[in-house]
């Protein structure tokens, strides 16, 4: 097979292949998985203090959700842009940028004395996480063999899909027993702890190097115009799928102006990137990934992971405090067993990644997550708290057999040189993902609520026998006496039937809830569902051989 030709000669690309680090390649997946779960855990853990930071700062509960805004804005920013900048000032160097950078502004999220620098200072620590994810990915791609990958990759996938589960629970039981502020105080010694053991074991590889020197060589011309493009793009998009509900989509001017603002930014981003490839300049994003299969159908089931992933976290702890009546502690619990369930089930599907075909797993990991749903479906009102733990246990198992065939498969065939480009992308679409699904259960709870209570609402009038039978006997209770006789009420009952009315209604809303729960996960199901005939639309993949691959 020949050997695919991008900046280095057939000799140089041969040596970077065979190149390994110096140090042990467990301690360093060790130390690159430190920050990353930091990071992806900062995501999700001030969720549940937002009122807790709302009171504190002076602030409404509607301002305070720029504390969430702001990160994932800057965050899906610097994403698809980390493999661009590693070329110039090295993967290590920009890695440990990120850390400090990420530290420093975690204190001062901490330290925060109104809401206004709060946000800023998310904005800052957004584009500090941005990079550490896409980099952590492909300094272990770099690092194991094809053969070893998998086991890496369990690893790391224990960062990226553990950390969304037990953030809530996390943030949860620190906010109650101590200050919201130790949410981000807490990023600091870990923070300090990665960047010295980044700086003792980490290495960039030859082709890293090479890069580095020859933009060395030619001078430092970032592509300002592409990277105002990336940002504004994806910025807005990010914008839009946060405040879209809370705004009523395209109802709102703001909303509408944002998306016209992000399809332009984007077309003519994707225009701009393959004219930069056509003169031969280095693109912000490596478009010619999407001409294989081995990487574009990954990507594809790498979103659908995150949307999963993300909107069943934020679905199920909603739906049990809601209408079941959980406390933010309890509802953490519910879904942590989960992600003990996937810490568990990584190292096994590591350890099956290198002796099986990696699109079974991907389709037995989409079955159980299908089956978890329709499960799911089976929840009413009077759901035990074990059922709901073991039914989000069954889904996490599911997922593990997701992301680490999937980032495994998404590398086949790529060049050591393009692993930067693959990590970014990957972690742009589950992140996108992620956002889109957690967007996706806001608007059809509200709207499938509305259109359930429409519809249940017409059979409570004084022309239904059930509904006033049904008032007569709670009447009874509530007031104390009467005989549950007769549709007709007198003055001395009128306190008894309005509360009675009151009862009957809060009922239907918890239920016309519970429809809408319920048609989310059915949708669900179905996407997931979807997904497994698509899977085999990549070909066969043989298992990585122990030693490197030319491609």
């Amino acid at each position: 097979m020949a050997a695919a030709t991008v900046s280095l000669d057939s000799s140089q690309e041969i040596s970077a292949a065979l190149w390994r680090p110096r140090a042990n390649p467990w301690a360093i997946a060790l130390t690159v998985t430190l920050a990353t779960f930091m990071e992806v855990l900062d995501s999700s853990i001030a969720n549940v203090a937002l009122p807790h930071i709302a009171g504190s700062l002076g602030a409404s509960q509607d301002e305070a959700t720029w504390v969430l805004t702001s990160y994932l804005v800057s965050n899906a920013v610097i994403l698809p842009a980390s493999a661009y900048l590693t070329t110039f000032i090295g993967r290590k160097k920009f890695y440990m940028i990120c850390v400090v950078l990420f530290g420093i502004s975690s204190m001062l999220c901490g330290l925060a004395p109104s809401l206004p620098i709060l946000i800023l200072c998310r904005v800052l620590q957004g584009a500090g996480g941005g990079g550490l994810a896409p980099s952590e990915q492909a300094i272990l791609a770099d690092t194991f063999t094809p053969k070893q990958r998998g086991q890496a990759f369990a690893l790391y996938g224990l960062a990226v899909v553990c950390a969304p589960a037990i953030g809530p629970s996390l943030g949860g039981w620190i906010t109650d027993n101590y200050d919201w502020r130790w949410i981000f105080f807490i990023n600091v010694p870990i923070a300090i702890l990665s960047l010295f053991l980044t700086n003792r074991l980490v290495e960039d590889p030859p082709h890293i190097v090479s890069e580095v020197k020859k933009a060395a060589k030619f001078g430092l011309k970032l592509d300002f115009f592409g990277f105002g493009l990336l940002a504004t793009g994806f910025g807005s998009l990010e914008f839009i799928l946060d405040k879209g509900q809370e705004d009523d989509w395209f109802g709102s001017h703001v909303i509408t102006f944002f998306t016209v603002l992000c399809v332009v930014s984007l077309v003519v981003l994707i225009l701009w990137e393959l004219y930069q490839l056509k003169i031969g300049k280095r693109p912000i994003l490596n478009l010619t990934l999407f001409k294989r299969k081995t990487f574009t159908i990954p990507f594809i089931l790498m979103f659908v992971l995150g949307f999963s992933l993300y909107g069943t976290t934020v679905l199920i702890p909603q739906m049990v405090q809601t209408l079941l009546g959980y406390t933010a502690e309890l509802a953490g619990f519910v879904i942590s067993p989960g992600g003990l369930c996937i810490m568990l089930m990584m190292p096994v599907v590591g350890f099956l990644i290198g002796r099986s075909d990696p699109r079974w797993l991907i389709a037995f990991g989409f079955t159980i997550l299908s089956t978890s749903m329709m499960l799911m479906h089976t929840l009413s009102l009077d759901s035990s708290f074990k059922y709901i733990m073991w039914v989000r246990i069954y889904q996490a198992s599911g997922l593990a057999f997701l992301f680490i065939p999937i980032n495994t498969i998404s590398y086949t065939g790529v060049a050591q040189a393009q692993n930067n480009d693959v990590a970014g992308l990957t972690n742009l679409s589950r992140n996108i993902g992620g956002s889109v699904g957690t967007a996706f259960v806001a608007t059809m709870l509200s709207r499938g609520q509305q259109r359930h209570e429409a519809y249940m609402v017409r059979n409570l009038t004084p022309g239904s026998q059930g509904f006033m039978n049904q008032v007569n006997a709670l009447k009874g209770i509530f007031h104390g006496g009467g005989n549950g006789m007769g549709a007709g009420f007198g003055s001395r009952d009128l306190g008894g039937v309005q509360t009675a009315q009151g009862f009957i209604y809060q009922q239907l809303h918890r239920q016309s809830a519970m429809l809408a729960y319920m048609d989310i996960i059915a949708i669900l199901a179905v996407f997931c569902l979807c997904m497994i005939p698509l899977v085999f639309v990549i070909g066969k993949i043989k298992p990585a051989a122990d030693g490197p691959a030319l491609h």
